[in-house]
C-alpha cells in the first residue's frame, strides 16, 4: 500500500513510535528513525526492520528540543530520498507534578519537545508535501490532549496544543492532497507508562499487575491497554485512500476513556 513512499517516525526507537514505524515498514515505505538510546540497541532495530519489511530504513538522532534540528531531519530526508510522504509527530517526554511545584524548566523542555517539534517539523514538510500533492501528517497526541488529568500541566498543555495545531494545519491544507490528523491514545504500555506504573507499585506496596489494573480502572473503561501495533494500524489508516477526506481531526484509540 506504500510502495514508494517514505516516512519520518520521531521518537520511533521505542514504544508508540517504533510500533508505528513497523507498521509502516510492512506496508512498504522507507523509513527514517529517530529518537535516543543506546546507539547498538538502535543499529539493531534499524537493521531488523529493515531486513525484515525489505524496506530501506535510515536512522537519524536529531534533537526533538530544538527547532532547528527538527527542521534538518526533514531536510535531511528529502536530500537523501527526494521526497518526504509521511511525517508522523511521535517524540513525547512528560513529567508530573503540581502547577505550583511545576519547574519552569521541565515545563519548557516539555512544550519544546511534545508541540514546537511538531510545529518545525510540519512548517519544513509541507512545501515538499504540497509540491507532490501529497502528504500524511500525523500528529500523536495524546487522549490528554482531549480531557485532563493532575499534575500534568505542561503534558496537557502541549497535547491541547497539538490537537489545535492539528486543525489549523488540517485547514490549510484542505484540497492540497495533504491532510493533518491526531491520533489520541489512552493508557498505552509504553516504557513512560512502565515506570508509573513502577512508581505507583512502590507507593503503594502493590505488585507490577495490581499497579497497572489500578491505572487501568481509574480511566480505560476496556481494563485493557492500547497496542503499539494497534496505533500503527490506525496511522496506516490514515495514510490510506479510505481517509482521503479525513483531515483536521482527532481520533480517539482509548477503550473508551474520552466517552465518560
Amino acid at each position: 500500500m506504500l510502495k514508494g513512499k517514505v516516512a519520518i517516525v520521531t521518537g520511533s526507537t521505542s514504544g508508540i513510535g517504533l510500533g508505528i514505524a513497523k507498521e509502516l515498514g510492512r506496508l512498504g515505505a522507507d523509513l527514517v528513525l529517530n529518537g535516543f538510546g543506546d546507539a547498538g540497541e538502535i543499529e539493531t532495530i534499524r537493521s531488523d526492520i529493515e531486513s525484515e519489511r525489505g524496506v530501506r530504513v535510515v536512522y537519524d538522532g536529531a534533537d526533538m528540543s530544538k527547532g532547528q534540528s527538527v527542521r534538518g531531519l526533514v531536510a535531511a530526508t528529502i536530500e537523501t530520498f527526494g521526497r518526504l510522504d509521511i511525517l508522523v509527530n511521535n517524540a513525547g517526554i512528560q513529567f508530573t507534578a503540581p502547577v505550583e511545584e511545576f519547574p519552569p524548566a521541565k515545563w519548557n523542555a516539555i512544550l519544546d519537545i511534545n508541540l514546537s517539534a511538531a510545529f518545525h517539523a510540519v512548517a519544513a514538510a509541507l512545501p515538499q508535501m504540497k509540491k507532490q500533492r501529497w502528504g500524511r501528517i500525523v500528529n500523536i497526541a495524546s487522549t490528554h490532549g482531549l480531557v485532563a488529568s493532575t499534575h500534568k500541566a505542561a503534558y496537557v498543555a502541549a497535547k491541547h496544543g497539538l490537537v489545535g495545531l492539528t486543525k489549523v494545519v488540517g485547514l490549510e491544507t484542505a484540497g492540497s492532497g495533504v491532510t493533518c490528523n491526531a491520533v489520541c491514545p489512552g493508557w498505552v504500555r509504553t516504557p513512560l507508562v512502565e515506570k508509573q506504573i513502577s512508581d505507583i507499585a512502590a507507593q503503594k506496596h502493590k505488585s507490577q499487575k495490581e499497579a497497572a489494573a489500578e491505572i487501568l480502572a481509574e480511566k480505560q473503561p476496556s481494563q485493557e491497554f492500547v497496542s503499539p501495533a494497534q496505533l500503527g494500524g490506525t496511522v496506516a489508516f490514515l495514510c490510506s485512500a479510505a481517509a482521503d477526506q479525513i483531515t483536521g481531526t482527532a481520533i480517539s484509540v482509548d477503550g473508551g476513556w474520552t466517552a465518560q
